[in-house]
């Protein structure tokens, strides 16, 4: 595994960790001043040019108010043919109830997609940059005032171009697991 692999790793993990602790470090009796959020996700995308490929979401959260939240999304795709990453701006209704939250939300940005097949005569490298709309629902399953663990469904649009003999990319659908940290 290359070194760039491997530190993008470490350092995507310990900025986690360190979203996670200032979400969660609040002292007892202090204002709600913090309307911060941030939540992570592994899964899968299905219908990429790749097939089925292995991804990572993240995303950053600023609440208005309890109901809705707006924020930066962040998914890639570092799959062993296919890299795409995506960016987009979000917004996020939060419809509460006693045990789940039923979360849906759109929004737009640009995807990048790197496809490297073969190696000699038949090689296939082709790249494309396209918008990119995400259209989903997040289910936010409460474990405490600030922390739910969450599973996501969403339709990725966008329009990929990666030449042939790949052709063109529409759509591709994400399924996804994480957690959730919340004012």
């Amino acid at each position: 595994m290359p070194m760039a692999i491997k530190m993008m790793r470490v350092v995507v993990l310990a900025g986690l960790l360190a979203v996670a602790a200032i979400v969660t470090g609040e002292e007892p009796g202090q204002a709600q001043d913090n309307m911060w959020g941030f939540g992570s996700d592994v899964g899968f995308v299905s219908g990429s040019v790749d097939g089925t490929v292995f991804a990572l979401n993240f995303n950053l959260d600023y609440y208005l108010d309890r109901a809705f939240s707006f924020g930066p999304m962040l998914q890639l795709v570092p799959g062993s043919d296919l890299t795409q990453v995506a960016v987009a701006g979000v917004a996020r209704y939060h419809f509460r109830t006693d045990f789940v939250n039923i979360v849906p939300f759109a929004g737009i940005g640009f995807i990048h997609a790197d496809l490297n097949r073969g190696s000699g005569p038949g090689r296939v490298d082709t790249n494309d940059t396209s918008h990119y709309i995400p259209l989903g629902v997040t289910f936010e399953y409460q474990l405490t005032r600030k922390l739910a663990l969450a599973n996501t469904v969403m339709l990725n649009l966008h329009d990929l171009n990666l030449d042939p003999p790949v052709g063109r990319d529409r759509t591709s659908v994400a399924v996804l697991f994480g957690v959730r940290f919340g004012p």
